[in-house]
């Protein structure tokens, strides 16, 4: 059975800057007006491994960015469970993945201490209205596939 998934590549891509002084990691071709940004918020785990999902809005849109560390980002649509997508951030790669409206989202800590930062296109108050769940077991998808 071929399952469809969703279109992980909605990233903007950044780059490391390495030199005697220490490391620079940005994501310049990022606009926060164009995104139309109105808030941002940090996320880390109190362990590795541990898993945040299913969370989703029908009007917000997110942008995720791993600024230390690593984590399985899970997408879900949420008309059509059937098409899923999941890839990797790490701060090794800096890039912003965008997470559209009507799709749930979660996502699995790999390292110790992932710092995640969520940059939101509504305020609190808007997103309040707009939050649907679902148990993170009803789509066990953060498993490492081993190679």
């Amino acid at each position: 059975m071929i399952i469809p998934t969703i279109n992980i590549n909605s990233f903007v891509r950044g780059n490391i800057f390495v030199d005697d002084r220490g490391i620079l990691r940005f994501v310049n071709n990022f606009s926060f007006v164009d995104a139309k940004i109105k808030r941002f918020y940090q996320v880390e785990n109190h362990e590795r491994g541990f898993i945040r999902a299913w969370h989703g809005h029908k009007k917000e849109e997110k942008y995720v960015y791993v600024a230390k560390g690593s984590a399985i980002i899970g997408l879900i649509n949420m008309i059509d469970p059937s098409i899923i997508g999941k890839c990797v951030l790490s701060d090794k790669n800096p890039e912003i993945l965008y997470i559209a409206s009507g799709t749930y989202n979660g996502f699995k800590t790999l390292e110790e201490g992932t710092i995640l930062f969520f940059f939101s296109t509504t305020t609190v108050e808007e997103s309040k209205g707009d939050d649907y769940r679902l148990p993170y077991e009803d789509f066990p998808i953060f498993n490492i596939e081993y190679r």
